[in-house]
């Protein structure tokens, strides 16, 4: 069930939001407050250490010694957070692998920094999501 609310603001702050659903392609206000709104209480969750899920991806060099292995003696090492992993060779010298994860927030972020930490990571991340039904 939807319920309405009146937001009050400055036409500066009404004009950068404006421009931000333009820039993001919302439909309306309403869904880029509800999106934002989503976003802090994901983030809570996780600084709650609540069960979440997320994704890390990585982007790595391919030939620098050892680095796959220690890549996946590290999945290994977190295996009950782990729900699936794809490899993709981006060219010869570079491999992407994104990783979705599930469980407490601490250790996926335990996860993912662990990777991050690894000589020859060129980039990575990690997109926080939420199995928090608060969010429907």
């Amino acid at each position: 069930m939807l319920k309405r609310f009146t937001v009050s603001m400055e036409d500066s702050l009404l004009t950068d939001f404006d421009d931000f659903i333009q820039e993001r392609h919302y439909q309306n206000r309403s869904e880029a407050l509800r999106d934002l709104i989503r976003n802090k209480i994901i983030e809570k969750e996780w600084q709650a250490d609540k069960d979440v899920m997320g994704v890390i991806s990585l982007v790595y060099d391919h030939h620098h010694p050892k680095l796959q292995e220690k890549v996946t003696e590290l999945q290994h090492d977190f295996h009950h957070q782990i729900v699936s992993t794809t490899h993709v060779h981006m060219d010869h010298n570079n491999c992407l692998e994104v990783i979705i994860v599930r469980g407490k927030a601490h250790q996926v972020q335990g996860l993912a920094d662990n990777l991050r930490a690894l000589r020859g990571v060129r980039s990575s991340s990690l997109s926080m999501g939420s199995t928090g039904e608060n969010l429907h």
